[in-house]
């Protein structure tokens, strides 16, 4: 599992700093962590995508369909719920192939019967910050491809953890407060 000091030090009230005592604090817990990478690093892969055009998705209400510019020859089409993309933007692209500093792989993949080749970024999928209402939305004009711990300051660390462990049992373990979960009706 992948978690990023970020994440960590929005759930857990008196974090640590260095990253190098957290790291302790979670292997005096009971977790191995086996690197601690520097966001920056993970973010290489995700570049600077301009929006050329952004169409309503024939066969969903809520999602759009936009041709990207991510600095290769190849246009690619990215399918988005996000709504505030808009045609002559910037935002973070992340290609299919490409890791999410959490883990998750982005595949190719069809939304309602359209092509998506990747994903168009929020602060929080990119453990940037905690906003998920809308895309990350890039200032001034930044070349197309360029990587974006280039263009933005990308700060922090992501600790890899083995096994499979819970977010939730993570923050609880480092004294900070899962999140109430929401009653069972069947019990």
């Amino acid at each position: 599992m992948n978690v990023s000091q970020n994440l960590l030090s929005s759930r857990v009230p008196n974090l640590p700093a260095d990253p190098e005592e957290v790291a302790a604090l979670l292997r005096g817990a009971g977790f191995e962590v086996s690197r601690v990478v520097p966001l920056a690093e993970l973010l290489r892969p995700v570049v600077v995508a301009h929006v050329e055009s952004v169409t309503q998705h024939p066969s969903a209400d809520r999602l759009k369909v936009c041709v990207v510019n991510d600095g290769t020859e190849q246009r690619l089409q990215i399918v988005t719920g996000a709504n505030n993309v808009a045609a002559g933007a910037y935002y973070p692209v992340i290609r299919s192939g490409v890791r999410l500093p959490n883990g998750t792989k982005i595949k190719r993949g069809k939304l309602r019967g359209e092509v998506s080749e990747g994903m168009l970024g929020s602060a929080d999928e990119l453990e940037l910050g905690t906003d998920h209402a809308g895309l990350m939305t890039l200032q001034g004009e930044p070349a197309p491809g360029t990587p974006l711990p280039d263009v933005i300051d990308t700060p922090g660390v992501v600790f890899v953890i083995d096994g499979s462990p819970e977010l939730d049992e993570i923050v609880r373990a480092l004294g900070g407060e899962a999140p109430e979960r929401a009653p069972d009706p069947t019990e």
